[in-house]
C-alpha cells in the first residue's frame, strides 16, 4: 500500500469536487495527493487513431493543468498523476486498494432525491478493502482552487453494536482530530415485536432499554475517548434508523463515516442498508470504511 490519497477525475463538476476535497485531505494527512484518470474501453470496433489520439491528449492536459493548479493552491503539496485505460471500476478498486484513502466524485440529484451515487461510485466502494470518500458537487466548491477547510466544525459517525465496527469509528475521530472537529457518534435502535405487549404491561420498558444502549454506546466510545482527549464527542443512542438520523444530521457535518462489512454475502460484495441510505442521501460527503 502507498502512503497517499487518490482521487478519480474525470473532468465533471463531481470529478473536480472531489478533487478539491481529497487536496485538502492530503494537506491534513500530509501525504502525497494522486490524480487519476480511466478511459474506459470500449467494446465497440476500435476508435480511429486520430479520434484516440486526441481523446489521450485531452485526458493527459485534464491532469496535468489540474495537477499545475492543485500545486500552487498548496505549496508544498506533492502531486502525480496517472492516465489508464480500461474498466474504471477494477482499475479504480485497485487504487484504493493501493491507497490510504480513495475521494471519488458522485453525482447528486438535490432536495429529497438527495445523493446518486453512480455505478463506478458504487463498485469501488463494494469491492474496496480500504476507506472510499464520495463527494457530490454541490457539498463543496467544485473547482481545484477551493479554499481551506474551516476548522471546528463535526464528523457523523454511525456505530453498530451488534457488531464492533472499531475501524469505522477509529477513522471518524482520526478526521475529527485533524481538523479540530467534534465527533458525533449516533447508534439507532428499536424495541423488537414481542416487546410492544411488554411496553402495554410496563410503560417504562422503553426508557429502561434506552439508559442500557446509551451505556454500552458510551462503553464502545470509551477506548476513544482516552485515545483522542482532545476530541470533543457527543453520543447518541436514538430511536428509530441510525440511516435516516444519520442523513438528517448530515445537512451541517463536514463528513459522515459509515461501515461496510467484509464477508462477502452470498451474491457478492453489498453496502448495508445504513451505508446505502447516508450514500444516497446525505448532504456532505461520506466515508464508507470496511471492517470486520
Amino acid at each position: 500500500m502507498t502512503v497517499q490519497v487518490t482521487v478519480g477525475l474525470d473532468g465533471s463538476s463531481e470529478g473536480f469536487a472531489a478533487v478539491a476535497w481529497a487536496a485538502r485531505e492530503a494537506v491534513l494527512r500530509e501525504v502525497p495527493l494522486h490524480l487519476v484518470h480511466v478511459e474506459e474501453r470500449h467494446l465497440t470496433p476500435a476508435i480511429p487513431y486520430p479520434i484516440a489520439a486526441f481523446e489521450a491528449e485531452r485526458s493527459t492536459g485534464l491532469l496535468r493543468t489540474t495537477a499545475d493548479q492543485l500545486r500552487g493552491d498548496h505549496p508544498g503539496l506533492e502531486v502525480t498523476i496517472e492516465r489508464t485505460r480500461g474498466r474504471a471500476g477494477s482499475l479504480l478498486s485497485a487504487a484504493a486498494d493501493d491507497s490510504d484513502l480513495m475521494v471519488l466524485g458522485s453525482r447528486g440529484l438535490g432536495g429529497l432525491k438527495g445523493f446518486l451515487a453512480g455505478s463506478v461510485s458504487l463498485a469501488v466502494v463494494r469491492s474496496s478493502r480500504r476507506p472510499v470518500v464520495l463527494v457530490r458537487a454541490d457539498t463543496t466548491d467544485a473547482s481545484p482552487a477551493a479554499p481551506a477547510e474551516q476548522r471546528g466544525g463535526e464528523i457523523l459517525v454511525g456505530a453498530d453494536l451488534g457488531h464492533p465496527n472499531a475501524p469505522v469509528l477509529a477513522f471518524a475521530f482520526q478526521e475529527a482530530a485533524r481538523r479540530g472537529a467534534t465527533v458525533r457518534v449516533v447508534h439507532g435502535w428499536s424495541l423488537p415485536g414481542p416487546s410492544v405487549y411488554a411496553i402495554v404491561a410496563d410503560p417504562g420498558i422503553g426508557e429502561t432499554v434506552g439508559v442500557q444502549v446509551a451505556a454500552t454506546l458510551a462503553e464502545l466510545v470509551r477506548p476513544l475517548r482516552k485515545t483522542y482527549p482532545d476530541v470533543q464527542v457527543i453520543e447518541e443512542a436514538v430511536v428509530g434508523a441510525a440511516g435516516a438520523h444519520l442523513v438528517e444530521a448530515s445537512k451541517g457535518a463536514e463528513l459522515v463515516v459509515v461501515g461496510r462489512r467484509r464477508h462477502p454475502a452470498p451474491l457478492g460484495p453489498h453496502i448495508g442498508h445504513v451505508a446505502h441510505a447516508v450514500i444516497h442521501h446525505s448532504a456532505a460527503p461520506v466515508a464508507v470504511v470496511p471492517f470486520g
